[in-house]
C-alpha cells in the first residue's frame, strides 16, 4: 500500500505535528508500507527530494505555508496518482490535499490537531483581519468531505463533532511516545531554580504569559533563571520574542538555545526545576507528553488537551493569566506540587490504531462506510 502525506512541514522542522508524522511514516515503512510526503522547503539547505528512513521527502520550491497551499498542487497531483489513500493535516496543507484527493477520487483523511473555534479572535501576537482569516478558514476546513477526521485526543475529538463533524466519521488516534528512549534518564534539577519552555513559536502557547511573569518573578526570585528552548522560525515571531525579551529586561536572566538534538533536548530538560506549559490551548501536547516521560515536573495551564496528558507531579495555573502563571512558579519555587498517577500514550497503540485505519481502504469497506 502506498500512501502519500501532504504536510505544510516535516523532518527536520521541529514542532509536535511535525513529531507525529515523523514517527508514523518511518514506522509505516518498516512494515511495508511505501511512503512519500510532500512539504515545504522551508530550509533551502534542505534537497529538494531526499528518501530519509526510507521514506521519500519532496520539497516544494517555497517556504512560506500559506504559499503552499497552491504552489503545492502539481506536486501533490503528480505523487498522488499512484498511491492509494492521501493523508493530511491542519491547517494549509489540507486543501490542496483535498483538491487533488477530490480531482482522483482518492481517499483522503486528515489528522486535526486541535479546534480552535473562537479562540481564534482572542489569541495574542494576530492581527483583527488575520484571526478572523484563520477562524474562517478552520470554519471552511470543517466542511470539506474529508474520509475520515483523525483526532489526537478526547478533548479535540469532542471539538470535531461539536463543530458539526458526525461522530462516526470521527476516530481518535493519540500520539504515540517511544517510552524506551526514556528508560535511563534520571531528573537532576540544579541548585538554581530553572523552569524551561521548549517547542515551537506558536501564537497559542501562552509566551505572551510567560515573559512578563518571568520579568516579576526575576525581581522577587532572583535565585531563578528561564531557559528557552526553541526555533528561530517563523523568523517574525522569533523577532517578536526578542523584542519582548528586551522589553522586559529578560537578556541575562534567559538561557536560549536552538536546534537540540533530541537527546541535548532531553538533558536539558533532565537538568531543569520544571518545564513551563503555558499554553491557551492543545489538541494533545508532545511537549507534555515527553516531560511527564522523564518524570520531570511541569507547571500547565491544564486547558485543552494538557488535562488529559499532564500527570506525574506537576501544578495547574489558577487563571489564564500573568499573575496565574506568576502563582504557579512560586508554588514550583517552593516544591507544592501536585502528584497523580502517570499516563502512558504508547507508540505502539498509535501505529497499529493508523495501520488498521489504511487497511480498511479496501474497495468493499469502503462501500460500507468503514
Amino acid at each position: 500500500m502506498k500512501i502519500l502525506f501532504v504536510l505544510e512541514h516535516f523532518y527536520p522542522y521541529i514542532g509536535g505535528a511535525e513529531k507525529l508524522f515523523y514517527v508514523l511514516t518511518t514506522n509505516l515503512v518498516k512494515q511495508g508500507f511505501e511512503v512519500v510526503v510532500v512539504t515545504t522547503h522551508f530550509d533551502k539547505k534542505l534537497a529538494k527530494e531526499e528518501v530519509h528512513k526510507g521514506v521519500k521527502i519532496v520539497r516544494v520550491n517555497c517556504y512560506n505555508r500559506y504559499a503552499f497551499t497552491f504552489l503545492s498542487i502539481p506536486k501533490v497531483l503528480k505523487n498522488a496518482k499512484g498511491c492509494d489513500v492521501i493523508h493530511t493535516t491542519t491547517y494549509n496543507a489540507a486543501l490542496p490535499a483535498m483538491m487533488v484527493g477530490l480531482t482522483l477520487r482518492k481517499p483522503v483523511y486528515i489528522t486535526f490537531h486541535e479546534v480552535w473555534g473562537k479562540l481564534w479572535k482572542t489569541l495574542p501576537f494576530t492581527s483583527f483581519i488575520e484571526r478572523n482569516a484563520f477562524y474562517l478558514f478552520e470554519k471552511f476546513l470543517l466542511h470539506l468531505p474529508f474520509h475520515k477526521f483523525i483526532a489526537v485526543s478526547n478533548f479535540t475529538k469532542l471539538k470535531l463533532i461539536e463543530h458539526g463533524i458526525p461522530a462516526k466519521k470521527v476516530e481518535r488516534i493519540y500520539n504515540g511516545i517511544d517510552y524506551d528512549v526514556f528508560r535511563k534518564n534520571q531528573h537532576t534539577p540544579p541548585e538554581v531554580f530553572t523552569y524551561t519552555y521548549f517547542g515551537r513559536l506558536g501564537i497559542s502557547k501562552g509566551l505572551d504569559l510567560l515573559l512578563p511573569a518571568a520579568a516579576k518573578f526575576k525581581i522577587n526570585y532572583p535565585n531563578s533563571k528561564l531557559k528557552l528552548i526553541i526555533p528561530k522560525q517563523p523568523k517574525g515571531m522569533y523577532d517578536r520574542m526578542m523584542q519582548l525579551i528586551s522589553t522586559y529586561d529578560l537578556e541575562e536572566y534567559i538561557e536560549m538555545l536552538h536546534n537540540l538534538s533530541r537527546e541535548q533536548l532531553y538533558d536539558e530538560l533532565l537538568h531543569s526545576s520544571c518545564a513551563v506549559i503555558p499554553s491557551y490551548s492543545e489538541g494533545f501536547c508532545f511537549a507534555a507528553a515527553e516531560t511527564v516521560a522523564l518524570k520531570v515536573p511541569i507547571i500547565s495551564s491544564d486547558l485543552g488537551a494538557l488535562k488529559e496528558v499532564v500527570s506525574g507531579m506537576h501544578i495547574k495555573m489558577n487563571s489564564q493569566s500573568v499573575d496565574g502563571l506568576y502563582t504557579s512558579l512560586k508554588e514550583a519555587y517552593h516544591m507544592k506540587w501536585t502528584k497523580t498517577p502517570i499516563q502512558y500514550y504508547h507508540l505502539k497503540d498509535s501505529i497499529s490504531q493508523y495501520t488498521d485505519i489504511y487497511k480498511r481502504l479496501t474497495p468493499a469497506n469502503l462501500k460500507k462506510g468503514k
